[in-house]
């Protein structure tokens, strides 16, 4: 009977030193497979960077992607939400569903970065000739996904369950009276056939250092709303009195949507913020228009929050308008973003991950975000995980770097090889774990 408790021993020890032995040679191979393709994901995102499309027009980009896709051999389903492309792998060992989302249009931003793949595109957006740039790191995105299709596809045997790709267009907005992004990518039911248990995103960053990861359990991101139009009467600048100017009272508005922000919302719950950004209206300095419009953002992280504050804007613009007798038409824009909120369980669950890859001193607890992610409406759906990976030289302070969206903005590519490396080791850890977080924030 001894004997046979010494064998047993023996043997539990010997099974748990082999899967010890396992684990180690995938994330061998993960780390051989990635530095592997990361001069052709350099190479791609320098492509994709110096031919930069606007939402709902990544033609070329979208041909790119699909094109590699199939040479790996992978299902590929094009012209989702217009442009977007959806791949499907899978491994050879049963398990759970995942995917994995990276998005592909540039900005209306012109470069002012000295590379030698700079953008000299333009391009029309919402009537005007624009400079085109990735000056928010979409083109590292989406090299990055092509990059990790190469790993996924070469590790099949080792790959347990199945990922989907979602390369998708559209997530800095649409033109004028166009749909997309990824509302319409879900609609178009990219999130079935089959649906995924989770979801996992990354974006790029210059407000992190080379080398370092930020991750944010719960709501990370806020949610974004525009759009306010005063209705007036025209009438001559000398004679005021004939018509009703919605310049004087779309300044009033402006003024009082602050006192939503100072006296009425309740600022220990939840950080917001309301601005008005643009300001529109008339053509001539003598001339009382009939209309002008405002285009502004709403902040949230907190949904009630937000509720109350779109409700309280409304309500505020259209008061106001009636006394001065115009009218105001408050849109919440189809462009507007609900709060990114990350899956509480999932992020703790893939911590440990994160910190293997980076070293747990490199992967920090990020604030609140004020910018917005239309990856929110995956978030919303499935549960999911959405990190920050940097890209700024660890010899620049990150505090230094152009932010995302300015036409300064430049990316070190070494923290590229950290989001390829970072989102493979993530889809292998809870495909072979089996998907252990409940729905349940």
């Amino acid at each position: 009977m001894k004997q046979m408790g010494r064998s047993l021993w023996a043997a539990l020890i010997t099974c748990t030193l082999s899967a010890q032995s396992s684990a180690g040679d995938i994330e061998d191979a993960i780390e051989r497979e990635a530095k592997g393709v990361e001069a052709q994901m350099i190479a791609w995102r320098q492509d994709i960077h110096q031919h930069p499309e606007l939402g709902n027009s990544e033609v070329r980009t979208s041909a790119l992607v699909a094109s590699h896709l199939r040479q790996l051999g992978q299902q590929v389903r094009e012209k989702i939400a217009h442009t977007g492309v959806i791949a499907f792998i899978s491994g050879s060992k049963p398990g759970p569903v995942i995917a994995l989302r990276a998005d592909m249009d540039a900005l209306p931003v012109t470069e002012e970065v000295d590379v030698p793949f700079r953008s000299k595109v333009t391009a029309t957006w919402n009537g005007r000739e624009v400079g085109v740039m990735h000056a928010c790191g979409h083109d590292a995105h989406t090299a990055i996904l092509m990059a990790a299709a190469t790993a996924f596809s070469r590790l099949r045997e080792q790959l347990p369950g199945t990922i989907k790709l979602f390369f998708q267009p559209a997530e800095e907005g649409l033109p004028i009276g166009q749909e997309g992004g990824a509302q319409l990518m879900i609609k178009e039911g990219a999130l079935e056939d089959p649906k995924p248990q989770a979801i996992f995103g990354l974006h790029v960053t210059s407000g992190l250092n080379t080398g370092k990861i930020a991750y944010r359990p719960g709501p990370a991101m806020a949610g974004s709303d525009t759009r306010i139009t005063v209705r007036g009467r025209q009438t001559h600048g000398a004679m005021p009195w004939q018509g009703i100017d919605p310049i004087v009272v779309g300044a009033q508005i402006v003024l009082a949507l602050q006192t939503i922000q100072s006296r009425q919302v309740d600022v220990t719950k939840a950080p917001s913020v309301l601005t008005i950004g643009a300001f529109n209206g008339g053509n001539r300095h003598n001339i009382i228009p009939d209309t002008i419009e405002m285009q502004g953002t709403l902040r949230t992280f907190d949904p009630e929050m937000r509720n109350f504050i779109m409700r309280r804007v409304g309500e505020t613009a259209a008061a106001i308008a009636q006394s001065g007798g115009a009218e105001a038409l408050v849109e919440w824009g189809a462009d507007g973003y609900m709060p990114l909120v990350n899956h509480t369980r999932l992020t703790q669950h893939m911590l440990p991950t994160l910190r293997r890859v980076v070293g747990a001193d490199n992967v920090v607890e990020g604030r609140h975000v004020m910018a917005s992610e239309d990856f929110s409406f995956f978030a919303k759906e499935v549960p999911a995980l959405y990190f920050n990976v940097g890209i700024t030289p660890t010899d620049t302070p990150a505090f230094k770097a152009a932010p995302n969206h300015s036409p300064r903005f430049k990316i070190d590519e070494a923290g590229m090889l950290v989001g390829l490396r970072s989102l493979v080791h993530v889809s292998f850890d809870y495909l072979s774990g089996g998907g252990q977080p409940s729905n349940r924030r």
